[in-house]
């Protein structure tokens, strides 16, 4: 990793800004849309960019908002992949959120937000809190190869329960569904089974696919030589270049996520999820959401 000093470090406004506190990431998923090369990193993915002084710029900004609201982080970089152990600067950025008064919407793979419980249950209690967590593939196996760096996904549904077990609201981002590999009937009921049971507050989840661009392309094309010979082939032949990459069983599977959700009035409407994430009410009353 490597550190420089940010001119800012929100983006947005109207009561919602968003905040990358690092650049790059160490969870290695083979999907990661950020290594496209729109995104223009000057250095290699997994050498972090660190924000050395995004807490104190973030306590320049909020001190002189007179304008309460949510502030996420982990949309572009995760704010808890390894070298957060190290740094801490996320915990010392929810500690400047909470400080002010604002609420915050953390997004991540990763159940090192654990540590960061009690403080996460601060800024719920005086504001508001949504957690984010993302899921895509029951199978620990099959895991392992395409989010190798991280957590799997039944630990991450731990921190989902450990959330709810403090009143601490949730979304689950229920993408990439990556053709051929996790778009099965099987693997999308037993996540969703898993976030009825957890609570959630909302599924997000635009189509079941996902989407390359260059950059991205080549990485996930490499991993698919690497552990399923042969798919790649089978990628190209159907799919040529094409941004969006959708699973020939999108149809029944996103019959099954919006029927399920209904059924258990989960939010699945991106639209309904991310007015929900980004509201920030004139008085907040923390909630309780049981499964």
């Amino acid at each position: 990793m490597h550190f420089v000093n940010a001119k800012g470090i929100l983006t947005g406004g109207k009561g919602h800004w968003g905040m990358n506190i690092y650049r790059g990431c160490t969870h290695g998923c083979i999907y990661c849309d950020s290594r496209s090369k729109c995104y223009q990193f000057t250095h290699p993915f997994e050498d972090i960019e660190v924000k050395q002084n995004a807490p104190e710029l973030l306590e320049q900004a909020l001190k002189s908002n007179r304008q309460k609201g949510m502030i996420g982080t982990g949309a572009m970089s995760d704010p808890y992949m390894h070298c957060e152990e190290q740094l801490g600067l996320t915990r010392k950025c929810l500690e400047i959120i909470c400080k002010y008064g604002f609420g915050a919407a953390v997004q991540t793979k990763s159940d090192r937000i654990l540590r960061d419980i009690d403080l996460l249950d601060e800024i719920n209690q005086k504001a508001k809190c949504v957690v984010q967590i993302t899921l895509t593939t029951w199978d620990d196996d099959l895991c392992k190869i395409i989010e190798p760096n991280v957590c799997n996904t039944k630990r991450r549904v731990k921190v989902l329960e450990e959330m709810q077990k403090r009143g601490i609201p949730t979304i689950v981002w229920l993408t990439p569904i990556l053709p051929f590999l996790n778009d099965t009937e099987e693997n999308i009921h037993a996540i969703l089974e898993a976030c009825a049971q957890m609570g959630v507050k909302g599924i997000i989840c635009f189509d079941m696919g996902l989407t390359l661009r260059e950059g991205d392309r080549e990485y996930y094309y490499a991993a698919l030589d690497r552990h399923f010979p042969g798919l790649k082939e089978k990628y190209i032949r159907t799919y040529g270049n094409a941004y969006e990459v959708p699973s020939p069983n999108r149809n029944p599977l996103m019959d099954l996520f919006r029927d399920f959700c209904k059924d258990h009035e989960i939010l699945y409407k991106p639209d309904d999820c991310f007015t929900y994430l980004y509201t920030l009410p004139e008085k907040y009353e923390q909630m309780t959401f049981l499964g």
